[in-house]
């Protein structure tokens, strides 16, 4: 009797103790992280743009909270996605610049302590690091850049296959099979790795003149003269001289030879073409010659930049449903980020990689259910390294001491307590030179109010800028009269964020540096 007694309160116990475990993992929140490329917070309804088409991702911004100074800490792609998976910055990841480096997926990676912590993972769409994913329980990715229309993807163990459809459509739809098949007794997570709105800027067949009636405001620093700022003037990614009439705008394209339209069928590239060859009369039929070409090819570049963008709005819109309908919504967390910002025009450019802001900032959205406020704006400043963190901290994972960011999840939940305690200032350093835009490397610091930064390499000069009193950053106050306190206290702020986060090349560099 007495064995039978013990043999029930120890069946009981551990009954008790396994349903609590199973209890603590079906509450553990699922998330979704929505990584688009190259999509500016500026052309986005939440973050202010009139004219823009976004109403899913302001949805999302209505049911979450905006954040106004999400900053990348070396804005382009694939060093972009590289600190988002692993949390630290280029120089720590190894991961610089955009070429032929190949992810060192041997380092902590923040989805396979996900992984170990119970957690279903998937990467689906554009990666974009010369490596097969690690991590994952499942992927089915873009092979490098990838293709808008009929794109191929590499899924398990390494089969490459092509799908016939527009990119963001089918992104969407391999991401909603996957949520079908997951192992429903897992929470999981989900990057869905969009290639909107990446150069050439292919519109889907339903979205061309999407903008044709709206004529785009040119930015009050369209006709930067760069002044102060040998950087920004030797650069190679003004709309004017850079931008590329027939690759870029499609006028007179060459659909035979151009390897951008080798995917598209028959039936694809008659209405493609149809309506740009009604584009690429207008050049030549206008006269269009200096300001007025220079103009006319900014106009065109929203056009289809904006254009493609409304796919990837569309396709956020369709996951949001499934989300809704699926019964998924009150325990999903839902994130919306860009890998870095863009220029729309903005000093006359388009690209990215420089310190100011419209490529620095990034666009950054997270619905939280029960956590976050909905409709709210955080106005601390966030880097992407902090996004591995938060993610962890979500999932209740303990966060490894290789990672430099900070979960911000504090922020989230209660901002007015923990914004005291929160960084106040933001490094920043940026490496790839010449190619293929002649932007000089360059490191500095954003603060609330100012921004210091030093391009080397050939450039070697320092700007400031007061961005309280210069948000376009026009003014560089580096040396100007009643500068110098400013200054000194920037330049040690910034040595301390380089020994903070171990940058040692920086380091020397910056005690190289000119006065």
């Amino acid at each position: 009797m007495k064995f039978s007694v013990t043999l029930f309160l120890t069946s009981f116990l551990l009954f008790q103790v396994g349903s609590h475990a199973l209890a603590q993992k079906k509450s553990a929140p699922n998330i979704i992280f929505i990584f688009s490329d190259d999509h500016a917070y500026q052309a986005i309804g939440a973050y202010g743009n009139k004219l823009a088409k976004t109403p899913h991702i302001d949805r999302l911004a209505k049911e979450g909270v905006l954040l106004t100074n999400n900053i990348v800490t070396n804005s382009i792609c694939g060093p972009s996605r590289a600190t988002l998976l692993t949390g630290k910055y280029s120089h720590k990841n190894g991961y610089k610049r955009n070429d032929r480096t190949l992810f060192d997926t041997n380092q902590t990676l923040f989805p396979e302590l996900l992984r170990k912590n119970g957690y279903q993972t998937a990467w689906i769409g554009k990666m974009h690091l010369n490596s097969l994913p690690v991590g994952f329980d499942y992927w089915n990715i873009l092979p490098g850049q990838g293709n808008y229309y009929n794109p191929d993807f590499i899924s398990q163990p390494n089969d490459t296959t092509r799908y016939n459809g527009y990119v963001s459509d089918v992104i969407t739809q391999f991401s909603t099979d996957w949520l079908d098949k997951r192992d429903q007794s897992k929470p999981f997570f989900l990057i869905v790795g969009h290639k909107a709105t990446h150069r050439e800027w292919l519109p889907d067949l339903q979205d061309l003149g999407a903008y044709d009636d709206v004529e785009f405001p040119l930015p009050a620093n369209f006709y930067d003269d760069y002044k102060g700022r040998n950087a920004a003037r030797e650069q190679d990614m003004t709309i004017e001289k850079t931008m590329r009439l027939k690759q870029d705008l499609k006028v007179d394209a060459d659909y035979e030879k151009d390897w951008t339209y080798n995917r598209f069928s028959p039936e694809q590239l008659k209405v493609f073409k149809t309506y740009y060859d009604k584009v690429s009369k207008e050049p030549a039929e206008k006269k269009l010659t200096g300001r007025a070409l220079t103009e006319w090819k900014y106009q065109r570049y929203l056009k289809d930049y904006l254009s493609t963008a409304n796919s990837l709005d569309r396709n956020i819109g369709k996951l949001l449903d499934y989300v809704d309908k699926s019964g998924l919504s009150e325990n999903t967390v839902v994130i919306y980020a860009s890998d870095q910002g863009f220029y729309l025009g903005e000093h006359g450019w388009f690209d990215k990689r420089f310190i100011y802001e419209e490529s620095l900032k990034t666009p950054f959205i997270i619905r939280y259910p029960g956590v976050t406020n909905a409709g709210s704006k955080l106005d601390n400043l966030v880097l992407n390294i902090d996004w591995a963190p938060t993610v962890l901290d979500i999932a209740g994972t303990k966060v490894p001491s290789d990672i430099q960011g900070k979960s911000f999840l504090p922020l989230l939940k209660n901002p007015d307590t923990a914004k005291a305690s929160w960084r106040k200032d933001a490094y920043y350093h940026y490496y790839e030179f010449p190619e293929p835009h002649h932007v000089y490397p360059h490191f500095g610091i954003r603060t609330d109010r100012y921004k210091l930064a030093y391009f080397y390499g050939g450039a070697d000069s320092w700007e400031l800028y007061d961005l309280k009193t210069d948000p376009t950053e026009m003014v560089n106050l580096y040396g100007s009269r009643n500068s110098e306190k400013i200054i000194a206290d920037l330049k040690s702020r910034l040595k301390s964020l380089m020994n903070q986060y171990q940058d040692s090349e920086a380091l020397e560099i910056l005690a190289k540096a000119k006065k």
